[in-house]
Formats: C-alpha cells, sequence, structure tokens
C-alpha cells in the first residue's frame, strides 16, 4: 500500500487530477495530460462562453490534490451569479514536485501565476513566515478581517501558523486537532468502562498518566500503540520550541523526550513495533496484529480517510477522547496572490472564493457542507473537523466507525489545545532525519549519544543547519 505523506490530509490524498471549471450556464473542454512517474498533472481549459463583453475573472488555482479544485464546483453551483472561472493545476508533493514548480510560478508572475495557492503542514511556514511569505497577500487587503476571524470560531493554532508579524496570510478549511481513538471493547475489558469522559483520566493527562495505562494494558495482553509513530505527533506538536531557534538547530527537551519513550515502548513491550503507514500498522487498526492495538493518536481526518478503510471487523468499536497532552497533526492551508489584489474584479474574486471556504458559517458554506458531508445534494459524504468551532458547534459528527458518537465533542477541545507556535519550515526534512535517529536507537542500532550525534550531522549535511 502506498504510505501516505505524513501531513497530508482529505480523501483524495492519493488521488491527483485536475478540474477546470466554468460559471453556471458555460462550457468548458477540458484537455489534461498526466505525467504519473513525477504525479503531476497539468490542465489547459477553454471556456466557449465569455464573451468581451462580460470575460469572466479567471482564478489560477493551485493545490497539490484535487480537494481544493472540487470544491470549486461547489462554489459555482452555489454562487450562480459569480462571474468566475477557476484554472486549476494540480501537481503532486510526490518526490518533492509541488514546491518547486509553485515557487518558479511564483516568482515568474504574469497571468498564468496562481492567484490561490494550497500548502500542507509540512510546508506551508514557507509560504505564510518564511522564504516565500512575501508573495502572499494580507487577509486584510482581502477584505477579511480579524473580526470575521473570531465570529467563525477559528481555532487560535491555524491562526498562528498561517500569520506573519500580525499579519494572516492563510487559514485552512480544516481542523486538525488530535485525539486519543480507542478500541471500545478493549477499555471495557481492561478500565470497566468505554467513556471517553473517564478514558480521558485513564490516559492522561501527561505522559506518565499514559505509560501507567500501557502497563494495566499490557497485564491483560494489549499494546496501548502500534507503534512509536504513534505517539510522535503528540510529543512533536506540544513542544515549547521548534525545530530551529536562532538559525541553529535546537532539540526541544519534550522532543528529546521521544527518544527514551520510543525505547520504553520497544523494551517493555508496549507496542507492536511498527512503523507508521506500513501494512502491519494498518492491520493493527483491523485487530489483525501481533497483539490488539488500544488506540492510535490523530485528527479527525485519520478516522475519516485512513482508519475507516482498514478497521474492517473492529468498526463501531472505536471512540475518541482527549489526548495526554494537545496537539494537531496535518491541514492545509489557503494563500492569496498579492499581485491578485492590483485587480479589483479579481482581488473580489478571489476574496469571495478564500470567505467561502475559511470563513463562512452559515448552512450554504464550504465549512457546513463539510462538516455534514453533503458536499453533493441527496449523498451522504464524509463529515470532518473543520476550522470553524461555530460550524461544528451546529453539525452533526456523529460516525458509524465511532459506534455513532459524536467525533465535534472530542475535536472542537483538541482544535482549541493545539499549538502553532513550535513550527518551521524546515520541518518536513528534519522530522524524517529524528524519526530514523530515534528509531535505530530505539530498536537497539546504536546508542542515545550516537543517535543524537548522527542527527545533528545529518541535519548540517542535508540542510547546512549547524546545532546550538
Amino acid at each position: 500500500m502506498k504510505r501516505f505523506k505524513h501531513a497530508l490530509v482529505g480523501v483524495s490524498t492519493l488521488l491527483v487530477m485536475t478540474t477546470a471549471l466554468t460559471a453556471c450556464g458555460g462550457s468548458s473542454d477540458t484537455k489534461s495530460t498526466s505525467d504519473t512517474s513525477t504525479g503531476t498533472t497539468s490542465t489547459t481549459t477553454t471556456d466557449t462562453t465569455a464573451t468581451k463583453s462580460n470575460e469572466k475573472v479567471t482564478i489560477n488555482l493551485w493545490s497539490f490534490t484535487d480537494e481544493i479544485p472540487n470544491m470549486t464546483k461547489k462554489y459555482i453551483e452555489t454562487h450562480p451569479d459569480a462571474n468566475v472561472e477557476f484554472k486549476t493545476t494540480v501537481i503532486a508533493t510526490t518526490d518533492g514536485a509541488y514546491q518547486p514548480a509553485l515557487d518558479q510560478a511564483l516568482a515568474g508572475g504574469g497571468k498564468d501565476a496562481p492567484d490561490i495557492y494550497a500548502a500542507e503542514s509540512a510546508f506551508v511556514l514557507k509560504y505564510s513566515q518564511g522564504d516565500a511569505s512575501d508573495y502572499a497577500a494580507n487577509y486584510a487587503d482581502l477584505g477579511l478581517t480579524d473580526q470575521m476571524v473570531t465570529d467563525a470560531g477559528i481555532a487560535q493554532y491555524s491562526v498562528d501558523i498561517g500569520s506573519k508579524e500580525g499579519q494572516l496570510k492563510a487559514l485552512g478549511y480544516q481542523a486538525t486537532g488530535g485525539g486519543f481513538i480507542y478500541r471500545r471493547s478493549i477499555a471495557k475489558d481492561v478500565f470497566g468502562t468505554d467513556d471517553p469522559a473517564a478514558i480521558k483520566n485513564e490516559v492522561g493527562p501527561g505522559w506518565d498518566k499514559y505509560f501507567e495505562a500501557a502497563d494495566k494494558l499490557k497485564a491483560k495482553g494489549y499494546a496501548i500503540v502500534s507503534g512509536d509513530g504513534d505517539i510522535w505527533h503528540p510529543i512533536e506538536n506540544s513542544s515549547d520550541t521548534g525545530w530551529v531557534v536562532d538559525g541553529k538547530l535546537h532539540i526541544d527537551p519534550k522532543r528529546e523526550q521521544f527518544l527514551d519513550f520510543s525505547k520504553k515502548l520497544t523494551d517493555n513491550g508496549y507496542s507492536n513495533g511498527t512503523q507508521d503507514w506500513q501494512e502491519a500498522w494498518y492491520a493493527d487498526m483491523s485487530g489483525a496484529g501481533a497483539k490488539p492495538v488500544f488506540g492510535f493518536f490523530g485528527p479527525a481526518w485519520l478516522i475519516n480517510y485512513v482508519m475507516n478503510g482498514q478497521v474492517k471487523d473492529t468498526n463501531g468499536d472505536w471512540a475518541v477522547t482527549e489526548p495526554p497532552t494537545g496537539f494537531f497533526w496535518g491541514g492545509t492551508w489557503l494563500l492569496a496572490n498579492k499581485e491578485a489584489t492590483k485587480d479589483e474584479a479579481k482581488k473580489q474574486a478571489v476574496a469571495d472564493f478564500i470567505k467561502w471556504v475559511t470563513l463562512d458559517t452559515s448552512e450554504t458554506g464550504l465549512q457546513y457542507y463539510w462538516a455534514n458531508g453533503t458536499m453533493k445534494e441527496g449523498e451522504q459524504g464524509t463529515k470532518d473537523s473543520v476550522a470553524s468551532s461555530v460550524v461544528m458547534s451546529k453539525s452533526n459528527g456523529e460516525v458509524p466507525l465511532l459506534g455513532g458518537q459524536n467525533m465535534f465533542d472530542a475535536f472542537v477541545p483538541a482544535n482549541a489545545n493545539a499549538s502553532g507556535k513550535n513550527l518551521t519550515q524546515y520541518d518536513e526534512s528534519i522530522n524524517l532525519i529524528w524519526r530514523d535517529q530515534v528509531r535505530a536507537y530505539a530498536t537497539g542500532g546504536k546508542s542515545r549519544e550516537d543517535a543524537l550525534k548522527d542527527f545533528k550531522q545529518t541535519v548540517k549535511d542535508q540542510l547546512g543547519i549547524e546545532s546550538e
């Protein structure tokens, strides 16, 4: 099975395609060419109804999956008077193809430059705060105000990640605060209850409580998690500082503790020793692993788009509760090219679409459709945790995999407890190096001292970042 990108979210994570749309009443000739070896796709769209007297505003939309391009269909459907068409370019993050292409398109400018572009959590800081942030328009310049953000109840971590020096430049439509997703039957056997309100006090707060629970589970033949990757994201995104501080590689004490926790899981048999995104990890979701696994850490997308296809006989035997520590995992942010603000018609068109996706809390806003799984009329689709707590408070988050539990009861506080102040634009690369070194230590391949030494040296060799 193809490995998911560690921060990708959405039902179309593994699907790459393009969508070119015209406003209602129009028609479109679309030609697509795809190079599956690089994961890139290009689209050429010809609008056959636009006239010089009523010329449509063309929005160039760039993304790394077809998730946002597909939203444009619903936008056109719900905004029949919008004189706009979307020309979409979708380039997969496979082999690192998306960022170089996006960078070149932003730098090149002109009529084919992206007007709206997407960035995922693994590299969003580069575009919202880092090296490429100067291309992004401030949301305020689009007429999207801080008050709108407050009124929508957007999780603070998402705002922090999308802001530079107090100016908001990016927002997401999903919220990816994480919970602890556990087996109800195992909870009843070990703790006497499967009530999320009780289980959260068995597995937390804090990691000491979590490992106490691991002992209780072990005594009855259960693993608390599948592998060390399952605890990495809560540790990574609850740390006080990021990987780079004042230009130097910095190992936050909480992240360094992952070395010890990983080895503890291995030495004590608290896990099945799997590696996330591999077959044995998926098998543990269905109860087919070496030992039955109690739980996994993750946001709603892990439930909807990963576990949902893997749980098989354990479907309905799950619940979600608050984790030992707040964290988030993944997400996609939308940015606008500041060049698009120089043309009033395009500026308004871009602003209207971004607002509909990220800030509209009405029942005809993208987030309401997304939260309730009603993107396609007459069809029950996937429900998802969204950026707006206001939307989730008036939405139905009950899902069969969780035995009918309303997952929003857990994910609204999870989103509020997440922090967005410990990311850097180097996280994707450094995380891979770190995980490799931790795994080598936990499995006895090298000493703790050597793992840290090799980590620092590899970061220096690959990224040119010296250690503190």
